[in-house]
């Protein structure tokens, strides 16, 4: 039985005038919330958060209008699922860059309505020989998100196996935003950071995070909240997460925008990547019969 079988979906999960199952682009299975606090859309494919909107706001998850769907393609913007590995991998390099669970069908395993108005909603990664061979490890994998006038996400990795392992993993978050050069990054000032674009080299933040240049950077021991400051939209995006000690701040900047395919001329305006991670020295290692689960918020704050 197909696991993702629209018509079936939504006899078992759907519900009247909140949540529906239908087919999207390529034909790929999409689930789409609309409900009395806000609206949004999951890619069945890397149970993949495409975008979110609590009403009367201006969209807080970015989708690239270029975005590429089908298949075993990983999807530009939204909230992409970074697991079991993020970046390249350690050992082989031919593997996936950030590991497998963004590309892989996942089931739908709860759909709730819930007395806020908001809705729940769970699903598991399904493994195949293809995802063994990568990731020869018994630890199943569940998502969990609570779509209302907040989001909340929370990754969830059980360790099935006889023997402790080791995993990176991250919520690739895409953020909406007015112009990258106006905005700044609160919460990170005196935080130490791998730069990927100086060859890797330790740095410690001073000040606000703010955009001039293609940007990639692992903040290390980030563990508070962090603020997106936008003047231009006039709102701040809070990001507040338990079960992560590192967070990567990302912008492609114009010339890798280009080079990538999937941004629109100039998209890398109005995007920047924040991402609750646990990466670089931040690696989780989850004992046999351990449970480790990664969970963020995202809220938007009224501009005073």
């Amino acid at each position: 039985m197909d696991p993702n079988d629209i018509s079936r979906l939504n006899r078992r999960f759907g519900i009247a005038g909140e949540v529906v199952f239908r087919e999207g682009p390529n034909g790929q299975g999409v689930v789409e919330i609309s409900n009395a606090r806000a609206m949004a859309a999951i890619a069945l494919q890397g149970a993949h958060l495409m975008n979110w909107a609590p009403h009367r706001e201006e969209p807080v998850v970015w989708l690239s209008p270029k975005a590429k769907f089908g298949p075993g393609k990983a999807i530009r913007g939204g909230v992409p699922v970074c697991w079991p590995w993020f970046g390249p991998h350690a050992g082989e390099a031919s593997f996936p860059a950030h590991g497998f669970a963004r590309t892989q069908p996942w089931e739908v395993i709860d759909v709730q309505a819930l007395e806020d108005g908001s809705n729940r909603l769970g699903f598991r990664l399904i493994r195949s020989e293809e995802t063994y061979a990568l990731w020869p490890h018994s630890t199943p994998l569940e998502l969990y998100m609570i779509i209302g006038a907040a989001l909340e996400m929370e990754l969830v990795t059980h360790n099935d196996g006889p023997a402790p392992v080791i995993l990176g993993e991250a919520l690739h978050a895409y953020f909406q935003v007015s112009d990258i050069g106006r905005i700044a990054i609160q919460g990170f000032d005196g935080c130490p950071y791998i730069d990927r674009m100086d060859h890797g080299r330790r740095k410690q933040q001073k000040g606000p995070v703010i955009f001039d240049r293609e940007t990639d950077r692992i903040y290390l021991e980030s563990t508070a909240d962090c603020v997106i400051v936008d003047p231009g939209l006039q709102r701040r995006i809070r990001i507040a997460k338990r079960g992560s000690r590192s967070t990567v701040v990302w912008n492609p900047w114009a010339a890798k925008a280009e080079a990538l395919g999937d941004f629109e001329r100039d998209g890398y305006l109005g995007m920047v990547c924040v991402e609750s991670a646990n990466a670089a020295d931040d690696r989780v290692t989850i004992a046999p019969g351990g449970t480790h689960r990664l969970w963020v918020r995202y809220t938007v704050e009224p501009w005073d």
